[in-house]
């Protein structure tokens, strides 16, 4: 649509603010629907207020965390399936995971969207998702960026990131100092591949771009015994998140490693001592079946598999041996995983 005076608008060159409107329409309720006493200001304000004052019990040494992150080629799945109600839980969930490892409760959450032309109900979508994860999680979703960038990105596709802020007190803050050779390790299940290992999982099953969308929509079709689901439905599974399983039983563990990129090998040593490595035995856990179905497929071998992917544990808890009763008690589909032992020289993490 031209200008009135027949000059060049802002829509012929690509940017929609109409529809950049009704995709704000479509999700200020689902954003609303994460506000609490703590906010202090309305969706769409330039800056959104949230009064640290009120978000609980007060506490002597405050400490805020924060973590930013994205869904990585997960969101290809979404666009060749056009479900997009799931990659915003991924989103959240994943940052909830990552201060959770310090002893961090969420207290607000912003997101990034960015396409090359806005299609409000797939905003509506991937927000309804974020907006889904923050209430099971107590965080406000306080708001965001949507932008529309023609020529950016390829017709029908999306970005999307997301930033999470937290409360901690300092000497309850989770840091794994105190972790010691003898500690136990314990793994909690993963729903699935989580947000990683996708870039190798579509080249496996032919999604990637050289695809024909036909194809690779075909295949996503495809049921899987073993999976006792299609691929997509499988591949689509959100991250899950782990938080109001361990909220109650933080002051027990001595370190938490959430397991994304990198899985068990590179994960685990950043929350361990400089002297202490972590020996993990794989045959103490079971595993998705979809993980087995990758290392057939591509003929991986087990230590690449424990750091493309997260092998069926997606967060890590280390103990001291007498609190490990008490946790797997509490935690019904936990399980140790391995130990801690003195590093030496070697690896700090060691699979057999």
């Amino acid at each position: 649509m031209a200008g009135q005076n027949g000059g060049l608008s802002y829509r012929d060159s690509g940017v929609d603010i109409d529809a950049k409107n009704q995709a704000f329409d479509l999700m200020k309720g689902y954003v609303r629907s994460t506000f609490g006493p703590q906010v202090l200001s309305d969706f769409g304000t330039f800056g959104p207020m949230f009064a640290l004052g009120q978000a609980g019990s007060p506490l002597d040494q405050p400490v805020l965390v924060a973590s930013a992150d994205g869904v990585g080629t997960k969101l290809k799945i979404a666009f060749l399936l056009d479900r997009h109600d799931t990659v915003g839980i991924d989103l959240v969930n994943h940052c909830v995971n990552d201060i959770l490892t310090t002893g961090a409760q969420p207290l607000f959450f912003l997101d990034y969207f960015a396409t090359a032309k806005l299609q409000p109900e797939t905003v509506a979508q991937v927000v309804s998702g974020l907006a889904t994860a923050c209430r099971e999680a107590g965080c406000a979703l306080l708001g965001g960026e949507t932008a529309e960038m023609p020529g950016f990105y390829m017709s029908g596709e999306y970005d999307l990131a997301g930033f999470i802020v937290g409360l901690v007190e300092r000497n309850k803050a989770i840091n794994g100092a105190s972790i010691r050779p003898g500690d136990i390790a314990i793994g909690l299940p993963s729903s699935g591949l989580h947000t990683n290992g996708y870039s190798l999982v579509r080249r496996l099953f032919g999604l990637t771009n050289d695809t024909p969308t036909a194809d690779a929509r075909r295949k996503l079709d495809t049921f899987f015994t073993d999976l006792d689901r299609t691929l997509g439905d499988e591949l689509l599974i959100p991250h899950r998140s782990y938080l109001n399983a361990l909220r109650p039983h933080l002051g027990r563990v001595k370190g938490l490693a959430h397991i994304t990129g990198g899985g068990l090998i590179d994960n685990t040593p950043r929350v361990l001592p400089s002297d202490v490595a972590v020996h993990f035995h794989p045959r103490l856990w079971s595993r998705p079946p979809i993980f087995d179905i990758i290392q057939a497929l591509g003929r991986i071998d087990e230590q690449e598999m424990c750091r493309a992917f997260n092998v069926g544990i997606g967060m890590v808890a280390i103990a001291a041996p007498e609190e490990v009763d008490a946790l797997l008690n509490d935690l019904p589909d936990a399980v140790v995983i391995g130990e801690a032992t003195a590093r030496g020289d070697g690896a700090a993490v060691f699979i057999d």
